[in-house]
């Protein structure tokens, strides 16, 4: 999916994104607004983003495997700073074909325990 707004976040679009059984790829566009006197919650970082979305998804996940506080998310995340138009296109198609990898990913569970 293509620019998608963060309805939280005024400022926020996630432009390219898969949802990968057990991790996320996605492009996180944040529209500069320096100059402007906002709040942190109008001008957020990449942090407070990925933060909100952990913790309104786990809720959900939680919510519907009736899990209460259980844990959903690894601590952290990658990040790389997209800074011309190569470097974004490689990347939206890392993140397109990703899903066509997953059959021999070593972090599919089918894989664990086989060698190549």
């Amino acid at each position: 999916m293509v620019g998608k707004q963060i309805l939280h976040f005024k400022n926020v679009r996630l432009y390219e994104f898969v949802i990968m059984t057990n991790h996320i790829h996605g492009i996180i566009i944040i529209n500069d607004r320096r100059g402007e006197v906002t709040s942190p919650l109008r001008n957020p970082t990449l942090g407070q983003i990925i933060a909100y979305y952990k913790y309104q998804s786990t809720k959900q996940v939680n919510k519907f495997r009736k899990t209460p506080g259980e844990k959903v998310w690894q601590r952290n995340y990658f990040e790389h700073i997209i800074r011309n138009e190569k470097s974004l296109y490689q990347i939206r198609r890392y993140i397109i074909d990703n899903p066509l990898h997953w059959e021999k990913d070593s972090e599919n569970p089918q894989n664990w325990g086989l060698t190549e």
